[in-house]
């Protein structure tokens, strides 16, 4: 992965590419556990995504053969760690740009002996676009950007196209699972999963809140504030 003082999070295209970025630049200050926790332990469970080279099989960066979940955009990782401590026949592979986040999970990892966990710094399109088909057993959005101003509508990750990446990388029977307190976005985001001709909408509309789920920090500021959240799940067809 790349030193802790590089960012390669920037929401521009990259040059020559015209790939348009779907997150904000992520820097933050770390703490001294947290800058201890990425130089031992992301040689052992970090994945950076600009230094891999040609197509990638998730089931790799594991060692063995167990259903696959993709993470985008992990946070500080508390919902991912504590997701995979009960799902422990599943692997995770968290994607996220926020260098203290990911310091954050790396450090969760060991401490809590989390052998399905692997945590993956970049693009997370990029990573899918490397994978092959029908090699997840599901994809997790949770909270991404919500990009309000109408501008900005084209960096959302939950659009056609992207959508369309995401689900074909889905085994038959796969979910994808998007989750929001952003109510415009939530609305653009089941407008756009019902739309693809490949995904069935689990419960005909938002789904009830799933207790799988962690209610993390970041989702009791937006219940606080009065935000409702909205989750959506989809799965492929076989």
């Amino acid at each position: 992965m790349t030193s802790i003082d590089q960012n390669p999070a920037v929401p521009v295209a990259r040059p020559g590419t015209g790939t348009i970025r779907t997150f904000h630049p992520r820097r933050g200050r770390m703490s001294s556990r947290q800058t201890d926790a990425l130089a031992r332990l992301r040689p052992a469970y970090g994945i950076e995504i600009a230094d891999l080279d040609g197509p990638v099989d998730p089931a790799g960066f594991f060692g063995r053969g167990a259903p696959v979940v993709l993470e985008i955009g992990s946070g500080m990782g508390d919902a991912t760690a504590a997701m995979a401590a009960a799902d422990p026949d599943r692997d995770y592979l968290a994607v996220e740009v926020h260098t203290p986040g990911i310091a954050n999970l790396l450090d969760l990892v060991q401490r809590h002996g989390l052998g399905n966990v692997r945590v993956a710094e970049g693009d997370a399109l990029d990573l899918v676009r490397a994978m092959p088909e029908r090699c997840l057993d599901a994809v997790h959005v949770f909270f991404p950007d919500p990009w309000p101003k109408s501008r900005h509508h084209k960096r959302r990750i939950i659009q056609p196209e992207h959508v369309a990446l995401l689900r074909s990388r889905l085994a038959g029977g796969g979910t994808l699972h998007c989750a929001t307190d952003w109510a415009e976005y939530a609305e653009s985001m089941r407008s756009t999963l019902t739309a693809d001709p490949e995904l069935v909408d689990v419960h005909g509309g938002y789904a009830p809140r799933p207790a799988h789920r962690p209610v993390t920090k970041f989702e009791r500021r937006a219940l606080t504030a009065g935000r409702d959240v909205f989750d959506l799940v989809h799965r492929r067809r076989a």
